[in-house]
């Protein structure tokens, strides 16, 4: 099961229109592809999707997307949030949503049931998960990951006594209650931690015997995981961690999220999307290769469909059917594309419009964007500036055409910039 999230508010507006898993990221995927990818390539294949807002683009994306074959009794299934004569109510939490779909799990007669984050960057084997939860004969297993003091304070902290069971878990915990919290040397030598990452927290990932998951679900007052479920059965149950070493980032905060596609474009990226053995899928589409004419590149990435003309980009990631004017300076900016090109052709996409209507899709000649985001099907008419000139934080622009989160300037989906415009 992949929790989809609720309403994705700390990554306002990139969820305004979407649920948190359907946000595109490294230029052609969506974050719903990390999780669904890891499960395929470890052998997990009957796959459920929660959700509760927004999810339109997110069950348009995995029906178009992961259609296995007539042979295989795999699937992917969105599950979004519906009433019903049992329940009126909307979920009231991550593991209230599990209880309201249980029944159609159960069909499955499954011994064990694998829950993760739909909102997080990592590739992992859960099969060696899987197995080290059935070796310790746990009751639930929680991924944990090493993590830096100055992080620490993030998310849920864990400690594991020798034989890696879960002695306490401490949600969220301030910077002075860190110190004895960090993980023993016996630990950090067995799992390979590093020495400046010596805290675990956990990553969202748990294996549970279903019959232990259903004799939580039976208490109504057991809502979410991380608040209820989780610290109930450390103290109650045999709950083990497993730590993973490699690369993982939860997005979720629009500083991580943009610095996660940002590090993409780097010579040595901290993240691969494609690796041989464990790739990550997303919906084939039939695009044709990137056109860029007389243009300067430095570390970027550049998807297919696009067309780039006389611009200059640094640590950029331009996303599929980017359509980029003349004379265009862009640098760390992630620019997600398009769902669609328009009617004209593409060596009129960027020319100037004077009968009103607005600007074309895309970004128009003589821009100058730096530390943005610039989402969908958005129109940046000509001669625009975004450069965050005023050092704003947090910020809402007029009408609603721009904001600025964390630092980073974002142009929602669907938003027009008019000619001229200067942020």
């Amino acid at each position: 099961m992949i929790l989809g999230g609720g309403r994705g508010s700390r990554l306002w507006p990139l969820t305004k229109y979407r649920a948190k898993p359907a946000v595109p990221i490294a230029g052609k995927f969506r974050l719903i592809d990390i999780p669904i990818s890891n499960c395929i390539n470890s052998g997990f294949n009957r796959i459920y999707v929660l959700t509760q807002f927004n999810s339109s683009s997110l069950n348009q994306h995995i029906s178009a997307t992961y259609q296995f074959d007539p042979f295989n009794r795999g699937f992917v299934r969105l599950q979004a949030a519906s009433q019903s004569n049992e329940n009126m109510d909307w979920s009231q939490g991550t593991s209230d949503a599990v209880r309201r779909n249980m029944k159609d799990f159960l069909q499955w007669r499954p011994e064990h049931i694998l829950i993760l984050p739909g909102d997080a960057v990592f590739r992992m084997n859960l099969g060696e998960v899987l197995q080290f939860h059935i070796d310790q004969n746990a009751d639930v297993t929680i991924a944990l990951h090493s993590t830096e003091p100055k992080r620490a304070s993030d998310f849920g902290i864990i400690t594991l006594d020798d034989k890696d069971r879960i002695q306490a878990m401490h949600e969220k915990p301030v910077q002075k209650d860190l110190p004895p919290l960090a993980a023993s040397a016996a630990i950090r030598q067995k799992w390979g931690m590093d020495e400046d990452h010596p805290y675990l927290a956990s990553m969202g990932i748990y294996i549970f015997k279903t019959s232990v998951l259903q004799d939580f679900l039976d208490n109504p007052m057991m809502n979410d995981f991380g608040h209820n479920i989780v610290p109930s059965a450390v103290e109650t149950r045999k709950v083990f961690g497993y730590v993973f070493n490699n690369f993982w980032e939860d997005i979720g905060t629009i500083r991580a999220f943009y610095d996660m596609n940002i590090s993409i474009t780097q010579p040595d990226p901290p993240f691969v999307f494609f690796d041989q053995t464990a790739p990550i899928y997303t919906r084939l589409r039939f695009l044709p290769a990137a056109s860029m004419l007389d243009i300067r590149l430095k570390d970027a990435r550049i998807a297919s469909g696009c067309r780039i003309e006389q611009a200059e980009l640094e640590s950029c990631l331009i996303g599929i059917r980017s359509i980029i004017g003349k004379n265009v300076r862009m640098s760390r900016t992630m620019m997600m594309g398009a769902d669609y090109y328009e009617h004209m052709g593409p060596e009129q996409a960027c020319e100037p419009v004077f009968d009103g209507s607005p600007p074309p899709i895309g970004i128009g000649d003589n821009c100058t964007i730096e530390n943005a985001i610039i989402d969908k099907n958005a129109r940046i008419g000509r001669g625009c500036s975004i450069l965050n000139r005023g050092h704003h934080h947090e910020y809402d622009g007029p009408n609603k055409q721009y904001y600025i989160r964390d630092g980073v300037v974002i142009i929602p989906k669907h938003a027009t910039l008019e000619p001229g415009t200067e942020i």
